[in-house]
């Protein structure tokens, strides 16, 4: 395991060497007295060097506080753009070397290797001589300069790993291969056994298929009732347990977080982001944040560029390659990762200020197999129309309610694509995410519980832009839905072992809740056009298929199956208070139709195009618009 780097061990702050690079700003005005004074505080209150707190701060340009680090360490300051490394001395096997360290070897010069580093004092030196020995020199540059140096000259093993890794190292977990030969057996042999049953026995065959689907979706309105109800049990003390445990978390007791932003041509979302960031009731210099970005994608490179960020930001740029997926991106931008824990949070999020807090406090106290932690998702546009709420609707049930469910069940549970919070150690030891699955925060979620992890759900919201376009949330809701059968076909490749590793209730709540969710979606067209043609001819022509257990049966899943589905989406916003919600629910069977066709379209890509990433626009609500200037408002006020 790599050894933490000298920025993630607890600094008696502020250290001698910190009082004379302060002074040192100070005497260069590059800080004024009450900046001095508030970054001395700082770094007392949180535990980290000044230099942390003044990156952390718009303040000064980074580039003079590492000028002003050389000059106290009498040492050059080196500009590796301008004046690059000797890329011959770079060692790909020690890429993670490089970056816990912030340092690299620059050039030799007079039989020394010079090392350029980020941050000069006696734990580089040392680190640095284990490394290479005692004929060494060194010069300062930026961390960001060292970054991008090793991101230009390991682009192809990094982006090997970050691609490829899972599949190499774990290849039953990865859903590079569709089908695997065994399924593809067991699938041609179930549609032979089917046929040869019309053959042989038409009517039995479609009645035993008949009572057989109906089951399933007895039990599948079962599940969630179950569910809906342990979720509405599981909560309020912990939940007041754990806020009150992470007020009283001292801050230079608090991990740092790396936090990973991944984004593709949405420049004009970058702002909520940053300012929602900048607002968390948190170190901010225990924060290290990642602007994930393809390298193709200049416009949003270039805006974030002119945000002018703090030094706590940093951008990463993943070079092109196949499969161009949001999984891929992390995982490149895993490699750069110094936190303690690990959080993904897309462009337009706006977590709760207290959320970083609380689940430091909920992993402190947690079961030492919880690996992730789960925040609650839901909207700050939920009001802009119909597809809007009712998307609130599904969320809410989905997040405050479904998850906390499996979490009280002890469940696997598939990760929502934001707001998980991952111990870091954990997340590289399982390869991070799948960049064959487009929905590979369910997988891992899956994984993590198959694994021998547990992943734990907690009351803190991150907020985001509801799709109020239907064409834009077909797109979104059929790579959800084909992510799902990538899962679902992935973890039942060895149903045996599935069921040694999250156990019999395990085993049935993934198919339920992984499987169900797909097939309902897939088989509700077929059952909606049976009962629409007999209400509408009165045909006496199914009723061979009906006889009187499968047609009562039947009609207990269609008056109080979708009945229960709907009271559900009626009393999951009122957790909430959001009670203007609650007549939207009686027009959840729109909603569904809506589900159907992203199910067959999702269906259709598997077989076409199985690792394509149908991108969703981001941006276009009205209430985007209002965000983003609040947001521009708050970062001129600040500057």
């Amino acid at each position: 395991m790599t050894e933490p780097s000298p920025g993630q061990r607890k600094a008696a702050s502020p250290t001698p060497q910190d009082i004379a690079i302060a002074d040192l700003l100070v005497e260069r005005r590059l800080l004024t007295l009450a900046q001095y004074d508030e970054a001395l505080e700082l770094s007392r209150r949180w535990g980290t060097p000044i230099t942390d707190v003044i990156l952390s701060r718009p303040w000064l340009d980074p580039r003079a506080l590492y000028e002003t680090l050389a000059q106290q360490a009498g040492v050059m300051f080196v500009d590796l753009f301008a004046d690059p490394c000797d890329t011959a001395l770079l060692a790909a096997g020690a890429i993670e070397f490089y970056l816990a360290y912030s340092m690299i070897p620059w050039r030799e010069q007079d039989g020394r290797l010079i090392i350029a580093t980020a941050r000069p004092g006696a734990e580089t030196v040392l680190a640095a001589r284990r490394r290479w020995g005692p004929h060494i020199g060194f010069v300062v540059a930026s961390r960001f300069d060292i970054i991008w140096t090793v991101q230009r000259a390991f682009p192809q093993e990094q982006s090997r790993f970050a691609i490829h890794a899972l599949a190499e190292r774990d290849p039953e977990m990865s859903a590079r291969q569709v089908i695997t030969r065994g399924q593809a057996v067991a699938l041609y042999g179930a549609f032979s056994a089917f046929a040869f049953g019309l053959l042989a026995a038409p009517l039995a065959t479609l009645i035993a298929l008949n009572a057989f689907i109906s089951l399933i979706y007895l039990g599948n309105f079962a599940f969630k009732a179950i569910l809906a109800w342990q979720g509405a049990r599981l909560g309020s003390s912990r939940s007041r347990a754990i806020e009150i445990a992470s007020r009283q978390l001292r801050e230079d007791e608090l991990p740092t977080f790396t936090i990973l932003v991944p984004m593709f041509k949405e420049p004009e979302v970058l702002p909520i982001l940053v300012n929602a960031l900048r607002n968390l009731d948190y170190p901010l210099a225990k924060l290290d944040i990642k602007i994930v970005l393809e390298e193709c994608d200049e416009e949003t490179i270039l805006a974030a560029q002119r945000q002018g960020l703090e030094g706590i930001f940093e951008i990463i740029c993943v070079p092109s390659s196949q499969p161009q997926t949001k999984p891929k991106a992390c995982n490149y931008a895993l490699q750069f990762a110094r936190g303690d824990y690990l959080v993904i949070y897309d462009a337009e999020d706006k977590p709760e200020p207290d959320q970083l807090r609380k689940v430091a406090a909920a992993f402190r106290y947690a079961a030492p197999e919880v690996a992730c932690i789960q925040c609650r998702l839901n909207y700050y546009n939920a009001n802009e129309n119909w597809l809007t709420r009712l998307f609130t609707l599904d969320y809410s049930l989905w997040f405050d309610l479904m998850l906390p469910g499996l979490q009280a069940l002890k469940a696997p549970i598939p990760l929502g694509g934001t707001s998980n919070h991952f111990r870091l150690d954990v997340l590289r030891s399982l390869y991070a995410w799948d960049p064959f699955n487009v929905t590979e925060d369910a997988d891992l979620g899956i994984r993590l519980t198959q694994k021998g992890y547990r992943v734990e759900v907690i009351e803190s919201t991150t907020f985001e832009e509801a799709n109020c376009s239907v064409r834009n949330w077909i797109r979104q809701r059929s790579r959800w839905i084909k992510g799902y059968l990538q899962t679902f076909l992935v973890h039942t490749r060895r149903p045996l072992a599935l069921l040694r590793s999250v156990g019999p209730l395990g085993t049935l709540c993934f198919a339920f809740f992984i499987g169900g969710t797909m097939l309902s979606g897939l088989l509700n067209p077929i059952f909606w056009g049976i009962f629409a043609s007999w209400a509408i001819t009165q045909t006496a022509g199914y009723d061979a298929l009906f006889p009187p257990a499968i047609l009562y049966l039947s009609l207990i899943n269609l008056l109080l199956g979708n009945g229960l589905m709907i009271y559900l989406f009626v009393i999951a916003p009122l957790k909430r208070g959001w009670a203007e919600l609650v007549p939207y629910a009686l027009t959840a069977v729109a909603y569904w139709v809506l589900m159907s066709i992203a199910a067959y379209k999702a269906l259709g890509q598997l077989i076409s195009n199985p690792f394509y990433w149908e991108k969703t626009q981001h941006g276009i609500s009205r209430h985007t618009a209002a965000e983003l200037a609040k947001a521009r408002a708050t970062a001129g006020s600040t500057a």
